[in-house]
């Protein structure tokens, strides 16, 4: 039965317009996804032999055993974020003579093979192969390495369970703020905890039995949940809800915005997909550390001013771009109104500018690494604001492509086309070829000076820009409504 349900999922995936539409993107999307496994893979051999080098004397294996407990609650938030939960169309099955037994058992095994726990083989497989290799204990790496694979499945399962709730989420990430919080300022030792947690299942393998037992009861309580809502009155009734309203008056004082902007906060916060660039766009605040502590980049300012613009640019980049594809279900409907093209096109100016002011508020402890380090970071911020939002918002009017809002936004391509990677171009490549060209010439601050002042230039001429917009989103208009109105 079960190879029956995947022949007919294969049937449906390739006979669809999609995959003929996406097959570049599914290709990129490849190339992609064979990075990430080389890149862990590397990772796992080579973990052993740094951590080696840069911590003489110390176990390759408690190192990495003393980080696993922040690493399995940030792959839980990770997930909420991003992992798309394996569905199948049951619908047209549930008149069928189909055990619902076996219907919920593919759903759950579906997810099993799940990339977010694919990936992370590819790290503790190499690295359990070189401690065996290293003359470690091999039925004390093999439990560990059991255990690993057990609790990433844990983590899977936990995922179907929080999956959509909010308090689950900011209790997750409470949890991981906290835990970095007192290893950091040495409140309590939780590293040491995690430490002596993992290397228990070194010590004995036969602890392996706990993570195996969570796992059990975690699909046990996913299969019965599941089982519940296959029924077919439940899959064909509308679902009803109770709306929850929050208060945005304080947007009216942006006048004929106000309405425009009302519509934009609740449609980011009430979708999971607007939700999860939105949260994802304080993540990219945290960019910076990647960069701005290596030794290595300190000579390389071009890579600096690049990742820059990307920790205060997190939302315009990823909200923009698919402006006004957001609003694809009902952009006939709001087409169909007496609006101001103007002002429903400067809301979303004022919000990606807003943000950007945020984030870039957020992105003060910089300053730590250095007044150049800030100031390059202001440097991009003002470019975000004055140059990127403008060129993000005409590049839009080319967007034709539906998006389903409650989809997931890792790994969903849905909505990405060429132009998404083509607008890669002004917005991030321009701004580092300038600053490159007036750094060489005339040094560092210069260079900073040259981003900032086309960003300022794009800020003061806005007015004149919008009305440029705005006539090329009226004159494409109904060919945007028209396209927008295709199913995928």
């Amino acid at each position: 039965m079960f190879t029956q349900f995947f022949k007919l999922e294969w049937k449906q995936y390739f006979r669809s317009s999609y995959w003929q539409k996406g097959l570049a993107l599914k290709i990129i999307m490849g190339f992609f996804a064979l990075y990430m496994m080389v890149s862990f893979a590397f990772a796992g051999v080579g973990a052993f032999f740094l951590i080696k080098k840069q911590i003489p004397g110390a176990d390759p294996l408690q190192v990495v055993n003393s980080f696993l407990l922040f690493a399995f609650i940030g792959d839980l938030i990770f997930r909420y974020m991003m992992q798309k939960l394996p569905v199948m169309d049951i619908k047209p099955l549930l008149i069928l003579p189909v055990k619902k037994n076996k219907l919920v058992h593919y759903v759950l095994g579906k997810s099993v093979f799940s990339a977010f726990n694919i990936f992370s083989l590819f790290f503790y497989i190499p690295f359990a192969s070189v401690l065996i290799i290293q003359d470690y204990n091999t039925a004390g790496v093999l439990g560990w390495l059991f255990s690993m694979i057990l609790l990433t499945q844990c983590a899977n399962f936990i995922n179907f369970i929080i999956n959509k709730n909010n308090v689950a989420f900011w209790s997750l990430a409470i949890v991981l703020s906290g835990t970095i919080a007192l290893q950091y300022y040495d409140l309590y030792n939780v590293r040491g905890l995690s430490q002596s947690l993992f290397d228990g299942l070194v010590e004995n393998p036969v602890f392996t039995a706990i993570p195996l037992g969570i796992l059990i009861l975690l699909y046990m309580v996913n299969f019965k949940a599941l089982k519940k809502q296959l029924y077919l009155d439940s899959a064909i009734k509308e679902k009803v809800k109770e709306a929850n309203t929050s208060d945005l008056s304080w947007a009216n004082r942006f006048g004929e915005m106000a309405p425009f902007i009302k519509n934009e906060i609740r449609l980011i916060w009430r979708n999971k997909r607007t939700k999860t660039v939105f949260l994802m766009s304080f993540l990219f605040v945290l960019y910076g550390l990647i960069f701005f502590p290596q030794k290595t980049y300190q000579d390389m300012p071009a890579m600096l001013v690049f990742a820059s613009l990307f920790v205060t640019g997190g939302f315009a980049l990823n909200y923009g771009q698919f402006i006004p594809a957001w609003e694809s279900a009902y952009y006939k409907m709001l087409m169909s109104q007496n609006i101001s093209y103007r002002k429903y096109l400067e809301s979303k100016w004022f919000l990606m500018s807003i943000m950007t002011l945020i984030l870039f508020i957020l992105a003060t402890p910089y300053i730590y690494f250095g007044l150049d380090k800030y100031l390059m970071i202001a440097a991009g911020a003002l470019f975000n604001i004055g140059f990127n939002t403008l060129i993000l918002l005409y590049a839009g009017s080319f967007n034709r492509k539906q998006i389903d809002l409650n989809a997931s936004g890792f790994g969903n391509t849905q909505g990405t086309s060429a132009k998404q990677f083509i607008i890669i171009i002004p917005i991030m490549i321009l701004p580092v070829g300038i600053f490159y060209g007036f750094y060489f010439f005339f040094g560092l601050n210069i260079g900073l000076l040259a981003i900032a002042l086309l960003g300022l230039i794009g800020l003061v001429s806005k007015n004149y820009f919008m009305k440029l917009i705005t006539q090329k989103y009226i004159r494409d208009k109904y060919e945007a409504v028209a396209a927008f109105n295709q199913k995928a």
